[in-house]
């Protein structure tokens, strides 16, 4: 199985943790601030994106989804809002806290019958092979301490036919714009770590894992070389954001 240079980008230099436990430490630290963060970071932009990953899905009319790293459940709660007939959605997660904060908006948005959150490991998804139509991950794969592995589960609780979707931070190719965007994560984005979150070391590693992860073309040849068949990319936001989309035979 190989390994990724993005594998070894930990949240906290000076741990002795390993990079899935460390990753689920950040998580448990910032998730009062997450949702926040995410609308101040991105502009609200995050919304859009998130809402192109429910496009992609539309036409396949699933009835069972799994949303992987599904963080605070923005886009369970979107996807449960927005596809119809009414589906059922699994979100999993490393952070518990993340899940507590995400149980509390499924509750309000009173989701429970079509949402359940609980804890989980996306390198050992506990679903039997061929569980779901579809599994969703926004910005969650650049966090899995081993890529292909989490790919590969992915795969695995895939039913034929069944459609993968995944929502991540690239870097944008015009120089002007990488560079503008570059000095706002590097600057903006750890400041506002720091003020809001109290964690400047979070926001630093998203970037940090955002530019070590193989994106683009890359990833599709990782998806394929997993047993992903119809691979395809979709940059969006000049370049900031990729949806990458394959189905399992």
């Amino acid at each position: 199985m190989a390994k990724y240079s993005h594998d070894d980008i930990v949240p906290y230099n000076n741990s002795s943790l390993g990079k899935k436990e460390q990753v689920e430490e950040m998580f448990d630290r910032i998730a009062f601030r997450y949702d926040f963060l995410n609308r101040f970071l991105s502009l609200g932009t995050d919304i859009y994106w998130r809402r192109l990953i429910i496009r992609e899905l539309r036409p396949i009319h699933p009835q069972k989804v799994l949303d992987v790293a599904t963080g605070t459940a923005d886009v369970a709660i979107r996807m449960a809002k927005s596809l119809i007939p009414p589906i059922h959605i699994t979100g999993i997660d490393i952070s518990r806290k993340m899940l507590e904060f995400g149980r509390i908006k499924v509750a309000k948005q009173k989701l429970k019958g079509l949402i359940d959150l609980q804890p989980g490991d996306s390198e050992a998804i506990n679903f039997p092979e061929a569980t779901f139509d579809a599994v969703t991950v926004a910005f969650g794969v650049r966090n899995f301490a081993h890529l292909e592995k989490g790919v590969g589960e992915i795969f695995r609780v895939l039913k034929p036919g069944g459609k993968l979707v995944i929502l991540e931070f690239s870097k944008p190719k015009n120089f002007l714009i990488s560079r503008i965007y570059s000095i706002y994560m590097n600057t903006a984005a750890a400041g506002a770590g720091k003020l809001i979150a109290g964690n400047q070391q979070a926001y630093e590693y998203l970037h940090k894992s955002a530019n070590a992860f193989p994106e683009g073309e890359e990833f599709l040849k990782i998806l394929q070389k997993n047993g992903f068949k119809e691979t395809y990319l979709k940059k969006l936001s000049l370049g900031i954001c990729t949806i990458y989309c394959g189905r399992k035979d």
